[in-house]
């Protein structure tokens, strides 16, 4: 009863907004939004009346954007809502092609906005209800929830000094990877700044200065070390390592002391060079230097593992995959999402599976946010699989902590904040 009573309030102090140009089923959102106990609802016919509505009444949690309307469709808002930062998650409802819902959802992604479904019209009561209800449950989750903010949203960051020893401030969150069965399969460590003046930063607003400083290399080197200790540590305390995966970009691939500094980083951590999967981050289609492909090589040739990161989108294609000594290939998440209502992706993800069969090549598959994205997935084969169904990115001691309720709880597979149709509630 607790429980409901403060999920009734939390859904009571909900602010939405609704841009819809048809005024019979304004009225109906309006009223399914009332019916699902949601009270404070801006409307708005058009997009300026939509920006008006905003400057005068501050930001909402939620914006339920038509796509296709006279003037100013729903890509203009969701723009707008990107750089002002009057909302940072939005339901698209719209008679469009799928092809058309789906790319509207990667934009918004792409410009920062959580999109928390893509619906066609009409809605109804219950579909509403669900979104909210999800919504709810990515804001009381275990792990900590930062949506990332546009740089016109906040204030900018001061350029960096190389020369100041920005380490003590970096630190890792946790992402797992699990196998279908549920068994722990690794986990990827995604770096976060703690900046003293502006809170936590996720990686798109501070990444950029960091590479114009020429800090990469200092930070890749800080998140092995990060990932080599706990592995190691793990090894101390439970008698196995854990396999652990950090980005690496091609500025440092560049540099011909890499592989022995890494070699000595293992000597200090001593653990399996297996246990470290190094990802390869592509950022343009050029032909490899000599260094990098011997270091590439190298790396293999020590034992450790090579992935090819977001496959199948920018440099990272089939004859990258051809010409690298690569034992892994990531699957990106704008394949994955919303695959269990599309035959293309599905097409996509199967064909990449076994591809990666035939070429004896392990598939790591990101950005499983939903039951039905991961039951799709069980039809396609077997990979190892990462999102926010299994577990969002968590600090070190929230991810020690899922650890130990994974190790005592048989059925492993059951993500954290997720309950399925006919399974056992939720662990907390």
């Amino acid at each position: 009863m607790g429980l409901d009573c403060q999920r009734v309030q939390r859904v009571h102090s909900l602010k939405v907004l609704i841009l819809e140009d048809n005024p019979f089923q304004m009225m109906a959102l309006h009223q399914m939004l009332n019916a699902n106990q949601v009270f404070d609802v801006l409307t708005a016919d058009c997009v300026e009346v939509a920006q008006r509505s905003l400057e005068l009444r501050g930001p909402v949690d939620i914006a339920i954007c038509d796509l296709q309307m006279e003037g100013q469709d729903g890509l203009s808002l969701i723009g707008h809502l990107a750089a002002s930062g009057m909302a940072r998650t939005v339901i698209i409802l719209s008679s469009a092609e799928d092809t058309v819902l789906d790319s509207a959802a990667q934009l918004a992604r792409q410009q920062g906005i959580n999109v928390l479904g893509v619906m066609r019209k009409p809605a109804s009561v219950a579909a509403i209800g669900g979104l909210l209800s999800k919504w709810l449950l990515g804001q009381s989750g275990t792990a900590q929830v930062v949506t990332p903010l546009t740089a016109a949203a906040s204030p900018a960051l001061s350029p960096l000094d190389p020369t100041q020893n920005y380490a003590p401030q970096w630190i890792a969150h946790f992402q797992p990877k699990v196998s279908l069965d549920g068994e722990l399969a690794g986990v990827e460590l995604l770096a976060r700044w703690e900046h003293p003046e502006h809170g936590l930063l996720m990686p798109g607003r501070f990444l950029p200065l960091i590479e114009r400083a020429g800090l990469m290399g200092a930070l890749t080197w800080h998140m092995l070390e990060l990932a080599l200790s706990l592995s190691h540590q793990r090894l101390l305390s439970h008698g196995h390592a854990l396999p652990v995966a950090v980005n690496v970009p091609p500025v440092l691939l560049d540099q011909p002391d890499f592989i022995p500094r890494l070699l000595v980083l293992l000597e200090r951590f001593p653990v399996r060079p297996q246990m470290l999967t190094l990802e390869v981050v592509e950022q343009s289609a050029r032909q490899l230097a000599v260094v990098q492909f011997e270091n590439l090589l190298r790396l293999r040739m020590a034992g450790c593992r090579l992935s090819i990161d977001d496959f199948g989108t920018g440099a990272s294609n089939i004859q990258r995959l051809l010409e690298l000594p690569f034992s892994e290939l990531k699957i990106p998440a704008e394949f994955v999402r919303g695959l269990a209502d599309d035959r293309r992706k599905s097409a996509i993800v199967g064909g990449a599976l076994f591809m990666a069969q035939k070429m004896a090549l392990d598939v790591v598959v990101e950005g499983v946010e939903t039951a039905d994205d991961y039951d799709a997935l069980l039809m396609l084969g077997h990979p190892v699989i990462q999102g926010y169904f299994i577990a969002r990115p968590m600090p070190e001691a929230d991810f020690l902590n899922w650890l130990q309720v994974l190790e005592r709880t048989p059925e492993r597979v059951l993500p954290f904040d997720t309950v399925r149709p006919g399974r056992a509630p939720a662990r907390k």
